[in-house]
């Protein structure tokens, strides 16, 4: 069952929130973050891609990058840009973007709860993504970036949450870069915070939505953290390290768009011989518009300017949990055999693209650099937590949650033993 704690958060002073946070370090490129950090020296990304901070030709991944992380938090800290709560709290995130709102709890995740499989997986983790953050969260001694967690609804969590959000004042109200209101609410009640950590334990299984990286970085440094303290002969209690910083959300209020992709080549093929290969797996109409799949085993192309409409045929359609998914079939069945890419992990012939850019940025990429471009309809909730629940994989950019939680409106302290 869910181990969910509350913790001391160390946050934006009041009126610095919309200043400081951040859309999280993984979503911008190095030239993306270096201008964002120009544009505002006070962002959190600045932080988070402490690159920045350095000559744009600087290895990124040096010591002493880490170290300036470490340092402008801390000295952040002190100078009064964020304040650290007094007592041990949950917090209330509350997102509406495009007349949806998501809300989720702020809490902090038990790492064993990770390492026995209650809190579930549905991806692979690479290991040089990992070792930055693991660098990062170490160095910093802080979890910076939440992770995006998400379990199947509970009434007696919605109508606190409600509750809460009904009666009380957001300590922040504000529009993000993203367009996306955010609003903040603190739970201080005694009878409150025990009653989340209660009913979180009658909670058999917690899914990653998103941040597979930033999750297994932050075990991985939990892990590292008790080796040191047992090599010290200290007994090691509880660590605040232990424990990571996360966002849980009710699954009946979360969204997964389209995770779109796009190939530079016909692997040799000319367009017809593409086309007849294509033709064999699936039934394809020329549309006149761009096409959003409507349903699973439907899918939109893009080849030459031209939109088709693929719908796979039934012989592989599967019924396997991951080789049933939308985007298994296109890369068995196309990406693969047709266009050879094997491992899309690694392919650089391949990219993909977050619904949220639109099918106008799959029209936008074949007009340049790439040839053709495949439009998917969205693997769902119900989905990943199948594959999660069955301790299998799905395949690499699955899914695309929106919007993004944001960076620098919570921190969590992992020096020391739980007080």
């Amino acid at each position: 069952m869910a181990d969910i704690r509350p913790f001391r958060a160390i946050r934006p002073a009041k009126g610095k929130e919309e200043i400081i946070a951040s859309l999280p370090y993984d979503v911008f490129n190095r030239k993306e973050a270096y201008e964002k950090v120009k544009r505002n020296p006070e962002s959190f990304l600045a932080i988070d891609r402490p690159e920045t901070q350095f000559p744009k030709d600087h290895d990124m991944y040096a010591k002493e990058v880490y170290e300036k992380a470490h340092d402008m938090l801390w000295e952040r800290v002190e100078k009064g840009d964020f304040v650290k709560d007094e007592g041990k709290f949950f917090y209330i995130y509350e997102q509406t973007f495009k007349g949806r709102t998501q809300t989720g709890i702020v809490a902090c995740a038990s790492i064993d709860d990770y390492l026995s499989n209650v809190i579930k997986k549905h991806e692979n983790t690479r290991a040089d993504k990992e070792e930055d953050r693991i660098k990062h969260v170490y160095t910093c001694n802080a979890q910076t970036g939440p992770i995006f967690l998400c379990y199947r609804k509970n009434k007696l969590l919605s109508e606190l949450v409600a509750r809460v959000k009904e009666l009380d004042e957001p300590v922040y109200d504000f529009v993000s870069e993203d367009g996306v209101a955010n609003r903040i609410f603190i739970i201080s009640d005694e009878d409150e915070i025990n009653t989340i950590s209660r009913v979180f334990t009658t909670i058999k299984s917690v899914y990653i939505a998103d941040g597979h990286h930033r999750c297994a970085s932050a075990v991985k440094v939990g892990l590292k953290k008790r080796e040191e303290r047992e090599k010290e002969g200290k007994l090691r209690g509880k660590l605040k390290s232990d424990y990571f910083l996360s966002v849980l959300f009710p699954d009946d209020e979360l969204e997964i768009m389209d995770y779109n992709r796009v190939v530079k080549d016909l692997n040799g093929l000319t367009a017809d011989e593409f086309m007849a290969k294509i033709s064999e797996k699936f039934e394809v109409s020329k549309e006149e518009t761009s096409v959003k799949p409507s349903k699973k085993g439907e899918f939109g192309m893009l080849l030459d300017g031209n939109w088709y409409r693929l719908n796979a045929h039934k012989d592989i359609l599967k019924d396997d949990a991951v080789e049933g998914l939308d985007v298994s079939i296109l890369q068995n069945e196309v990406l693969g055999p047709i266009l050879g890419i094997g491992d899309p992990k690694t392919d650089k012939r391949i990219d993909f693209v977050g619904g949220i850019r639109g099918l106008s940025e799959l029209e936008k990429r074949c007009g340049t650099d790439m040839k053709v471009a495949f439009s998917m309809y969205p693997t769902s909730l119900s989905e990943l937590f199948e594959v999660a629940d069955q301790e299998k994989l799905m395949p690499p950019k699955s899914t695309w949650f929106e919007p993004k939680l944001l960076s620098g409106l919570f921190i969590h302290d992992i020096n020391g033993i739980i007080d």
